[in-house]
């Protein structure tokens, strides 16, 4: 793979199924300062003319429907007839002050948002009211007009309706990581539900004779996780108790073991049921117990239960007074267990995360939406569960098309209903006819056919194609023959296959990844992030997100890197079709585009409080798209044009840590166009430049040795004894399974098991190479002991590194301002493992995050008793002095470690440790791995390098079979007997062990 191409492709993320810009892009002749603000000025204009247009802009007049808010269009009556009456029958109607539906204003909706004000710190906050909900409640719709009086009741009713909508929706949201009261949110309050405060519910039909103990509530047991029980027994007796000083929820339930005298939690019930039960157990003193009903096979999976209420409501002054808050509280109650049987909870969640993310990024982010598109976005809250539910399904799915007849959901009720309302909110787009079809979407919509299918219209056409053919194959078959003038036929007989199909809409799908890319602000999460944490599977850690600075302050910015996210896009598209005009067509660009910020890049990399943001920056991922470029180049041996976008790389980016790599190829590539004078000087120069730092700088510095002997240089640098120095060498021979160029190399070891070269090299050092223990990681393990060692430090409260709740390290971790805004608290603690206090620290925080996601730890590989020994042995001076390296430079410095890292333990608890790097009769060392040598060398630990020397008797025989097959009969029969014996020792996996002592150590 092309150097720089796997970052592109993280950085990419999931590649969008639309780009916007894709044709104005390639239709540039030259990318200019003037014809990039222009067309970045059309292409606003088109999406705000797409808004306009899916809001019942222009011509197309839109009415809100006063029932459920919902946006109808506003010619076609008997669309809204329908709907009301559908609204009405499902008892949706509110009470207006005796006012009809027929004497309200039928508007378009004017959703207010706020507007960012900072606060006295600087900090902004987009909702004036933190209480409130970002979701959209219905009575904005009605507000639009002053015609409405404003008297109390509407008022009351308004707030009611509000609150309804709240609890249907938002309520199951809240059951999320982003949903933490001990996350200080100082920019804004990520509180998307009601506050404590009891809310105002009606219920027209109350309870009957104030008796509800032989009501049987049917739920769960979620968050078992949460508890030390993992057996559990079908009928255990369960007892309810409420959880106030729950700080994610303070309406949670716990569910209690009765065989533990109810002391033991279990779980506790779903955040959808326990806030409507949690306040009758206050409020009215109600108990509940039950028992379990069955076990599910995953110990973490929801357990099924059956619960009842114990006691019998008395009608007393208490319950007369607050008998409205009873019935709807109840009611609602059995509402949330009725829908849990035909939807479980897990089978709706996606919808509910598709939704807290709007909202937080509505909340967070206003200043980069136009009015038109956080109306847009606020009418998905308003879509039914059914529509919403659709919609998130079909957005995570391939597509872009799909046949309505195809699309069945067991947790939504009615499809059909689902995409009508789709597609008068602009969300999703159809076709059912010939007219409704566009040119452009043929080929798709031709990979919605079966491969019969396909068959049966090449023989309408009378072609034929061999059995075998590939599916793309045969569609490029047929989209050839429609450019002949068959196309009418070939779409008639798609659309007879077919029938009506359906797809995201452009704008949707633009503005939901948008939203996606600002909620976790990179490409590798998605909403299946919210799945791994609902699952259990995924923890991520705790910390507070301080937020003094936007990290997109305007939205030109923002359009402007969506934009370099396209080139990127199309990059690597290009790269996978093979499409070299395309490929330096997207290298144009970005070098042009690149070199129009050069004045922006150079602000960003000088003195900035915030640089580990300018990976935010539209220079960023351009400079990565010509970097790849460069490989490109290089790959196809035009070095000139390589150089050249070495050379401006290295003199827009004044300050960043990938000039070291710059510079590096830089000199190798003048070297290749014969230019060795020239490369020397490239490489000396960039000896004298902080930003080269680790395997970069080695590598400059072995070929300054090499290229600069005499005459070019007479005086020997400084640095040629570290570089030349000797790493102890330990030779043991043995013999491969396998020599193919390229793969693993895979060996039979002493108990005769097949296994890797680094597993043999362990076996070695167990038995006659010292006793020793260890473990084969590389990097790993010494990241795992940094995470875990530094865990406070790396998520402490620094402004501006934790953005997201989805967040595994902090946003500067790889850059100089890590360890410059924490270099107090760094050193103090690299004194405190000096001092040989590691092991205790690694104790105390291995219990208190263990399972806990944070870059570089991993949990499973390796175990506490490993991580203890090698803290123990390595000693506090040689591991402070790794952790400071990391500390300081973790980018430079998180590869390229040694291979194995051995230990043993001597009297008194007292040991030692050894790394060792193994290498193969061919492999090198990489410059990288030179530097951690060194590094390694001067902290005083104990290294060598293990060599594999291959001892291949099979090489030997068939020369000497060769030499002697003209040789008498009964030599050749010795010759053939020695050739089998040798294969039988090779099957028994016999090896052969040397080891050069004057090497070791």
């Amino acid at each position: 793979m092309l150097k720089g191409r796997e970052s592109l492709i993280r950085l990419i993320g999931k590649r969008r199924r639309f780009l916007p810009h894709r044709h104005s892009f390639l239709s540039l002749s030259t990318p200019t300062p003037q014809n990039c603000s222009n067309q970045c000025k059309e292409d606003e204009s088109e999406m705000k003319d797409s808004v306009e247009k899916s809001q019942g802009g222009g011509s197309v007049e839109s009415v809100n429907c006063p029932v459920c808010g919902a946006q109808l269009p506003g010619q076609d009556n008997s669309i809204i007839n329908s709907h009301l009456d559908e609204c009405l029958s499902r008892g949706k109607k509110r009470k207006l002050s005796q006012r009809t539906i027929l004497q309200l204003n039928f508007l378009r909706p004017k959703v207010k948002f706020h507007s960012a004000q900072p606060d006295d710190n600087g900090n902004q906050d987009i909702l004036t009211d933190p209480g409130k909900s970002v979701v959209c409640d219905t009575i904005h719709h009605l507000n639009a007009s002053h015609d409405i009086e404003e008297d109390d009741n509407y008022q009351n009713d308004a707030s009611i309706d509000s609150v309804s909508l709240q609890s249907d929706r938002s309520a199951s949201c809240m059951d999320s990581p982003l949903i933490d009261d001990s996350t200080d949110y100082k920019c804004v309050s990520l509180s998307l539900s009601m506050e404590n405060e009891m809310p105002n519910y009606v219920m027209e039909k109350p309870v009957e004779d104030c008796d509800i103990s032989k009501m049987v509530l049917h739920t769960f047991i979620v968050g078992r996780k949460f508890s030390s029980v993992e057996e559990l027994d079908p009928g255990a007796t369960i007892r309810l108790s409420r959880d106030p000083e729950n700080v994610k929820d303070p309406n949670a339930v716990k569910v209690l073991y009765a065989d533990s005298g109810y002391d033991i939690v279990l779980g506790y019930l779903p955040r959808e049921l326990a806030q409507y039960l949690s306040p009758l157990m206050e409020m009215f003193n109600l108990s509940f117990e039950g028992y379990i009903t069955s076990i599910p096979k995953d110990s973490r999976a929801m357990v099924p239960i059956q619960i009842e209420c114990k006691d019998e409501l008395s009608c007393d002054e208490k319950y007369c007074k607050n008998v409205l808050v009873f019935n709807s509280l109840w009611g609602r109650a059995l509402r949330v267990v009725e829908l849990a049987k035909t939807s479980p909870l897990g089978m709706t969640r996606y919808q509910h995360n598709l939704v807290l993310l709007i909202q937080d990024v509505l909340k967070r982010n206003s200043h980069l939406f136009t009015t038109g598109e956080k109306s847009f976005l606020e009418a998905f809250v308003s879509l039914s569960d059914d529509s919403q539910r659709l919609f998130a399904r079909l957005y995570t799915r391939k597509g872009p098309w799909f046949r309505m007849s195809n699309i069945s959901y067991p947790e939504i009720s009615d499809c059909n209903q689902a995409i009508m309302r789709l597609s008068e909110t602009g969300y999703t787009c159809s076709f059912s006819s010939r007219a409704e079809l566009e040119d452009d979407d043929l080929e798709e919509v031709l990979n919605l056919l079966y491969i019969d299918e396909l068959r049966e219209a090449l023989r309408m056409l009378n072609k034929k194609c061999k059995h075998g053919t590939r599916k793309q194959d045969i569609i490029d078959l047929l989209l050839s023959s429609c450019k002949d003038g068959s196309s009418s036929r070939v779409v008639s007989f798609v659309l007879s296959k077919t029938g009506a199909c359906i797809r995201i809409s452009t704008l949707a799908e633009s503005l939901i990844w948008r939203a996606e890319r600002l909620f976790f602000l990179n490409g590798e999460q998605d909403l299946s992030s919210f799945l791994l944490v609902d699952l259990g599977i995924v923890k991520y850690p705790s910390y507070n997100c301080i937020l003094s600075e936007q990290i997109f302050p305007n939205r030109s910015d923002l359009l402007s890197y969506e934009e370099a996210i396209e080139i990127a896009q199309i990059m690597e598209e290009s790269l996978d079709d093979n499409n070299t005009e395309l490929v330096l067509r997207c290298i144009d660009i970005s070098d042009s585009r690149l070199s129009i910020s050069v004045e922006e890049s150079r602000s960003l990399a000088c003195g900035s409080a915030v640089t580990f943001l300018s990976c935010f920056s539209v220079s960023w991922v351009y400079s990565k798209v010509v970097l790849l470029g460069v490989s490109f180049l290089e790959h196809e041996k035009r070095y000139s044009d390589a150089i050249n976008l070495l050379k401006r790389l290295l003199n827009n980016f004044l300050s960043d840590g990938r000039r070291g790599y710059w510079t590096l190829r830089l000199s190798v590539d003048l070297e290749h166009l014969g230019c060795p004078d020239e490369s020397l000087q490239v490489a000396e120069d960039g000896l004298h430049d902080p930003w080269v730092r680790a395997g970069s700088r080695v590598a400059l510095q072995r070929r300054v040795l090499r290229l600069g002997r005499p005459p070019r240089r007479w005086k020997i640098p400084t640095y040629s004894k570290s570089v030349n120095r000797k790493i102890p060498e330990v030779h043991v021979q043995g013999r491969p399974l396998n020599s193919k160029l390229g793969a693993k190399s895979i060996f039979y070891g002493e108990d005769g098991e097949q296994c890797s070269v680094e597993q043999l090299a362990l076996q070695y050092y167990a038995g006659e190479g010292g006793d020793w223990q260890g473990v084969h990681t590389e990097s790993g393990i010494w990241l795992t002991i940094f995470g875990i060692l530094m865990w406070d430090i790396i998520f402490a409260d620094v402004p501006n590194v934790f953005c997201t709740k989805f967040q595994t390290a902090p946003l500067d971790l790889g850059f100089d301002s890590f360890y410059e805004s924490r270099k107090s608290l760094i050193e103090s603690l690299l004194d405190k493992i000096r001092d040989g206090m590691a092991e205790e620290i690694l104790i105390t925080s291995w219990e208190s995050h263990t399972g806990t996601a944070c870059r570089g730890v991993n949990w499973d590989k390796h175990t506490l008793s490993e991580l203890r020994a090698a803290v123990t042995c390595i000693g506090g001076s040689c591991l402070a002095s790794l952790c400071r390296h990391l500390a300081q430079d973790y980018r430079s410095w998180s590869s390229g470690m040694p291979d194995l890292l051995l230990w043993r333990f001597h009297d008194n608890y007292r040991g030692e440790a050894k790394l060792v790097e193994v290498k193969g009769p061919k492999d090198r060392l990489s410059e990288q791995q030179r530097a951690w040598l060194q590094v390694l060398n001067d902290c005083g630990f104990n290294v060598e390098r293990r060599e594999l020397v291959i001892f291949s008797i099979h090489k030997a025989i068939d020369t000497a079979v060769k030499c002697w097959l003209h040789a008498p009969g009964i030599l050749r029969k010795r010759c053939l007997i020695a050739r089998e014996l040798v294969r039988f020792h090779h099957i028994l996996g016999g090896l052969v062990w040397c080891q050069d002592s004057g090497a070791s150590i």
